[in-house]
């Protein structure tokens, strides 16, 4: 019979404390410690934990939004290192040490966040703080974007308000000259 666990590594490489119980991913949490919007973070959670999971059930930031947990919406889209990840499907486990960035972390005087009032680019507003997030990746990468470049990076996400046409004039107003 196998020895009950104690102590196992993380796939992450940090501590791991199993139950009491024969070895099982879903009984083991890792310690991780996340910069979320500038602020140091560390989280006990199970490594089969998504980032969405513990950015809106952990740390309360309720901005991300679960839409499909299967890449294809861009509801969860945040910001890891400075690029756009899917928050649904990611898990924490992988992301020890990393900078991690919500539409919370922007701030009400955000110039893009403006600009979306602006140009009424949101109906429901379900699908925006993940666009949001894309936008501000490509803006912070290629200041002066071209409309294609607009329209590659809201590739990956879904408004079912057909707000899109806005979306990109708000962000177009926004890019440098």
């Amino acid at each position: 019979m196998m020895e009950k666990l104690k102590s196992v590594g993380c796939p992450s490489g940090g501590p791991v404390q199993g139950k009491d119980v024969m070895p099982s991913i879903l009984d083991e949490t890792c310690n991780l410690t996340l910069t979320v919007n500038g602020r140091a973070e560390t989280v006990t959670v199970p490594t089969d934990a998504t980032l969405l999971e513990v950015l809106r059930e952990r740390l309360g930031l309720m901005g991300t939004r679960f839409g499909c947990g299967q890449e294809q919406c861009g509801a969860c889209m945040v910001l890891v290192d400075d690029s756009p990840v899917f928050a649904c499907t990611r898990l924490v486990d992988s992301l020890d040490g990393s900078e991690i960035r919500t539409v919370e972390g922007l701030g009400e005087d955000d110039p893009l966040i403006a600009a979306l009032l602006e140009h009424q680019a949101a109906q429901c507003a379900f699908c925006l703080p993940g666009i949001i997030m894309s936008a501000k990746a490509l803006l912070d990468r290629t200041p002066s974007p071209e409309r294609s470049d607009i329209l590659e990076a809201l590739d990956p996400h879904l408004c079912r308000c057909g707000a899109h046409p806005r979306i990109v004039d708000a962000i177009l107003s926004v890019a440098q000259p």
